[in-house]
């Protein structure tokens, strides 16, 4: 076998087919669009348009808003950090921040950190340091010996 004696396989490179080019080639006159109407023109967009009737996507109302100010925190509630602690996949001497949620399994997107939230009951003594917390989870964490820090970016909101 030589370099020259390469080549495709046969109909692994097929050409495009030339539509509108005479009646021998099978594909002539009407290029294979039918007769008449709409989509035998050009420049049609059929794709929503119901005949001049209230196309669907705008006789429906619309709902909500996307507040472009907002902010992406991972939610973690305390009983899941809890859980997470006495499985052993959070360590409480070393302080819990997004990166460490993040790997116990705990804090699923936050593209601005985490927020800590207070369901569950918590008992460990951990020092926190996240994006938000609530008034119930800072107060159940101080309860239990801990502290949580705040960055001061998070609370001139």
């Amino acid at each position: 076998m030589n370099l020259n004696d390469i080549r495709d396989n046969n109909g692994a490179r097929k050409g495009r087919m030339r539509v509108g080019r005479g009646i021998g080639s099978g594909k002539g006159k009407t290029a294979g669009r039918g007769q008449k109407g709409a989509k035998a023109r050009s420049g049609v967009s059929v794709a929503g348009f119901e005949g001049g009737q209230m196309p669907l996507h705008m006789r429906i109302p619309k709902r909500g808003f996307n507040n472009k100010f907002g902010k992406d925190y991972a939610e973690v509630n305390l009983g899941l950090v809890q859980k997470a602690i006495d499985a052993g996949k959070l360590d409480v001497k070393a302080t819990i921040d997004h990166a460490a949620l993040k790997a116990a399994g705990l804090a699923r997107g936050g593209k601005h950190g985490v927020r800590l939230l207070g369901k569950g009951a918590f008992s460990a003594k951990a020092n926190f340091a996240v994006a938000g917390v609530s008034a119930g989870a800072k107060a159940a964490v101080e309860a239990a010996g801990g502290s949580v820090t705040v960055p001061a970016a998070a609370t001139a909101e």
